[in-house]
């Protein structure tokens, strides 16, 4: 049976919260200034020793079944991607927040804030389709920009992001300076326009 796209309401993101969303780091994208910054920003893949996992929801603030309690949800607009009756990935875009710097205060922008795959289904495409059914969402509601915040140790989402013909909009290497667990890491943005 095929993969169908639901949107679904803040009830289900104990649902949504159940898709894994940790991935194993083997690579990065180390940052060089070239010139000291003045010839430009060089990324390199590079090895990452000793590889480690990587989870966005074992952070203190937990995941998206927590996401009600630091932010107005009332423009959370969640999707679910079923199989076989089973949640197999998620996506999440985030418009018209107070209080969300990544939205800059535009109107026009919406956000991904998150996309995630069940391990046993990654590479089979349904990080695409819902991608794809994102960027539609947003497209037929005159929204003019997707934006995309990962990270430099997050290889696999950039390659991904770049395969769904997103451009690299920024890179900031002191974003996180003041989280000790996340200060070696660079915050990429990655735009699409809608």
């Amino acid at each position: 049976m095929g993969v169908k796209i639901d949107m679904v309401g803040p009830e289900r993101l104990a649902d949504y919260s159940q898709i894994p969303i940790a991935f194993e780091v083997t690579h990065h994208l180390a940052v060089e200034l070239v010139g000291k910054g003045l010839g430009g920003i060089r990324l390199r893949e590079a090895k990452v020793m000793p590889p480690y996992v990587k989870d966005y929801d074992a952070s203190d603030d937990g995941g998206p079944d927590r996401w009600h309690e630091r932010f107005d949800t009332a423009h959370f607009v969640i999707f679910l991607a079923v199989q076989d009756a089973s949640s197999v990935g998620g996506a999440t875009l985030v418009y018209d927040t107070p209080g969300l710097n990544i939205l800059a205060g535009r109107k026009d922008i919406v956000v991904l804030w998150d996309i995630r795959v069940v391990p046993g289904c990654r590479r089979d495409g349904i990080g695409t389709k819902l991608f794809r059914h994102a960027a539609d969402w947003a497209r037929t509601r005159g929204f003019r920009l997707l934006k995309i915040e990962t990270q430099n140790v997050n290889l696999p989402a950039c390659r991904f992001y770049l395969k769904q013909g997103c451009r690299l909009g920024e890179i900031n290497r002191h974003a996180y300076d003041a989280d000790p667990e996340v200060a070696r890491e660079v915050m990429l943005v990655w735009y699409l326009d809608l």
